[in-house]
């Protein structure tokens, strides 16, 4: 497995992160946005990673 986290292009609700995330690990995105809603320091984190995570290439 030689793939690494990135934003997702087609999954989006604001920045790709919650989709990129779910990608990754082959889970619903759904669950990701839910995990982040009950994390304590969930904007924090989330501003981070959308800084950090770079952007997935768009698919044809």
């Amino acid at each position: 497995m030689n793939s690494k986290l990135k934003k997702s292009s087609t999954d989006r609700a604001i920045t790709g992160v919650c989709g990129g995330i779910a990608e990754y690990f082959g889970i619903s995105s759904l669950g990701v946005r839910l995990i982040f809603i009950f994390l304590p320091a969930n904007l924090i984190v989330y501003l981070i990673l959308a800084v950090t995570l770079p952007d997935q290439p768009p698919s044809l």
